[in-house]
């Protein structure tokens, strides 16, 4: 369908009218949460030969090399219970010895690079693999329950966690039971994270309330700390100022497949919308274009737009705005709380896409 519209100055748009993120409500089937559970599409294709380490930090180097091991140590048959894969028998005499490896780092190191390059190179079939954030992981235990997920992921070869977090206790129990019971079932678990296992919650709930399941997460893993700057920014210009909303508006008419939403739309409709949809909210879209950019009210509001923009990011889906520029986004004192760490991924990111949209605006 056609439509017009005037810009203040200009003369009317007549291209095609965009999308809008804000008119979605998707419907995500069980099954489709289950298929999806592979890398996403930015990291389709990167395989650890393409990981590039900072010859000044080691640790991204040993990182290569360890998950490298992991993956060809997991081309034995699958066993549950106490027969345990094969690669596992060489620590026989430490039955307590962690059964996984746990990837700790700044934000834009490259460890969700690293996370998926360990998927394709584990020797099995993809349908025995499962890559997903944290966030998908619980979303996947509320539209299957807690046992039809165990019975679902437990003859896989492997769970590939990223992003992993804990926000709130319930997370907390809820995890540490669904990890313990994959481990007894032979899976071999791999996460990313910018928090080491043991300071898994801290500075988000009464951590010491409930320090038996989060040490009982941390035993199930290997830490492997990978020390460095964003690669997301590393030698790149500054991101672009935020642009017009008209030179937004224009963009989004011009540009097939684009939606076009003013921000404190959005940011209310993303409030109705669960956050295990917002990579289908995201389906199809060339661009999201977003005029009237603002500092995030609240902290769940906060929360909820990071979610957003991993869902970008992964679908390589290019951000252009108006109003304040990404790094003003979250207030001070957020930036300095629990999430801090969560808020930083996602200015990093959506400054990456960001300046993806660049070439969107008619010079």
């Amino acid at each position: 369908m056609s439509s017009s519209t005037a810009v203040p100055g200009q003369s009317p748009i007549a291209e095609t009218a965009p999308l809008s993120l804000c008119a979605r409500e998707p419907h995500v089937p069980a099954d489709r949460l289950v298929a999806e559970m592979v890398p996403p599409p930015r990291f389709d294709a990167v395989r650890f030969d393409t990981y590039v380490p900072d010859p000044k930090q080691p640790s991204q180097r040993e990182a290569v090399d360890v998950l490298s091991g992991f993956a060809s140590g997991l081309g034995g048959a699958h066993a549950s219970g106490s027969a345990k894969r094969r690669w596992f028998a060489r620590k026989a005499a430490a039955p307590t010895a962690p059964l996984g490896v746990y990837l700790d780092g700044g934000y834009g190191v490259g460890k969700t690079h690293l996370l998926a390059s360990l998927w394709h190179a584990t020797p099995a079939a993809p349908a025995l693999k499962a890559f997903g954030t944290f966030v998908e992981l619980t979303n996947l235990v509320g539209a299957l329950g807690f046992q039809q997920t165990v019975k679902t992921l437990s003859g896989h070869r492997l769970l590939c966690i990223d992003e992993f977090e804990l926000d709130d206790p319930g997370d907390t129990v809820l995890v540490s039971s669904l990890l313990s019971r994959l481990v007894e079932e032979g899976v071999a678990l791999a996460a990313t994270s910018n928090t080491l296992p043991g300071k898994l919650g801290e500075g988000r709930f009464a951590a010491a309330d409930f320090l038996r399941e989060i040490q009982g997460l941390s035993a199930h893993f290997r830490p492997l700390r990978i020390d460095g700057e964003d690669y997301r920014h590393r030698g790149l210009p500054e991101a672009p100022a935020p642009f017009t909303d008209e030179q937004v508006t224009r963009a989004a008419y011009a540009t097939e497949g684009a939606s076009l939403d003013d921000f404190p739309s959005l940011l209310a409709h993303l409030a109705r919308v669960h956050p295990s949809r917002y990579g289908a909210l995201t389906d199809d879209l060339r661009a999201v274009c977003l005029t009237e950019v603002q500092a995030v009210p609240d902290q769940a509001t906060a929360l909820r737009l990071v979610v957003l923009a991993d869902r970008l990011y992964d679908r390589e889906v290019p951000v252009l705005a108006s109003g304040v520029p990404f790094d003003k986004l979250f207030s001070d004192e957020m930036l300095n709380g629990g999430y801090r760490k969560k808020y930083f991924r996602a200015i990093s990111r959506l400054t990456a896409l960001a300046r993806d949209a660049k070439g969107l605006v008619a010079q």
